[in-house]
């Protein structure tokens, strides 16, 4: 994607840190950029993430011996992995640097998470609204986030970055492990037994409905 009118601009130091006193001056809480000697700077973001799809965290679960009571050479733990979807609306603040890359705050995020699927699945996306329309761009590996939000400012509707899938347009399932997929298999399942399950209790009370007035 082309960058955005934010990646393009150029600031100096003085700017920068101009910048960085109207950006502290416009935000109700404490979440304030830091101007650092360097002249890097460090401040906070927030990411949505909005996955359509299951992610992968590590399970632990204990292989019970054959024999109650008695420990056998199997009672340990084993690592397992198990997908599950995140909540809905999911919101991460992330304290990072001025030069903090777009993977890095991947990255960052996953492991807050204790996602173990491949950082590749992921992107960060930048979001904005601008007369009543959603605009969505996919940050490159290199961009800084921090950066973007301080010359954008601190408005969400202005920008607000999301974390979705790293949609290419159909799903790599070879991308996934055989784990992951068997994983998938099995919530797809429960989904469909539960759809099932609810159509069969809507026609139920139609059924008992359309009787009662026979």
């Amino acid at each position: 994607d082309e960058p955005s009118e934010w990646e393009k601009a150029e600031l100096d130091q003085a700017q920068v840190e101009q910048r960085i006193k109207e950006y502290n001056s416009q935000i109700n809480s404490n979440l304030f950029m830091s101007l650092n000697k360097d002249g890097s700077y460090t401040g906070f973001i927030k990411v949505q993430l909005k996955l359509v799809r299951p992610v992968s965290v590590p399970a632990t679960k204990r292989v019970p011996s054959l024999q109650a009571g008695r420990p056998g050479p199997r009672a340990q733990g084993v690592k397992r992995r198990t997908s599950f979807y995140l909540p809905k609306g999911t919101v991460k603040h992330l304290h990072i640097f001025s030069h903090t890359h777009a993977s890095e705050v991947i990255d960052a995020l996953l492991r807050k998470f204790t996602v173990i699927d491949n950082p590749r699945k992921f992107a960060l996306f930048e979001r904005s609204e601008k007369d009543e329309q959603v605009y969505l761009r996919k940050l490159a590996d290199e961009e800084q986030p921090l950066r973007l939000r301080l010359l954008a400012g601190p408005s969400e509707k202005v920008l607000s970055f999301v974390l979705k899938e790293n949609e290419t347009g159909e799903v790599n399932w070879d991308a996934f492990t055989l784990p992951e997929l068997h994983n998938f298999l099995r919530i797809l399942q429960r989904e469909e037994e539960e759809h099932v399950r609810q159509l069969r209790h809507r026609y139920a009370r139609c059924r008992q409905k359309m009787q009662e007035a026979l």
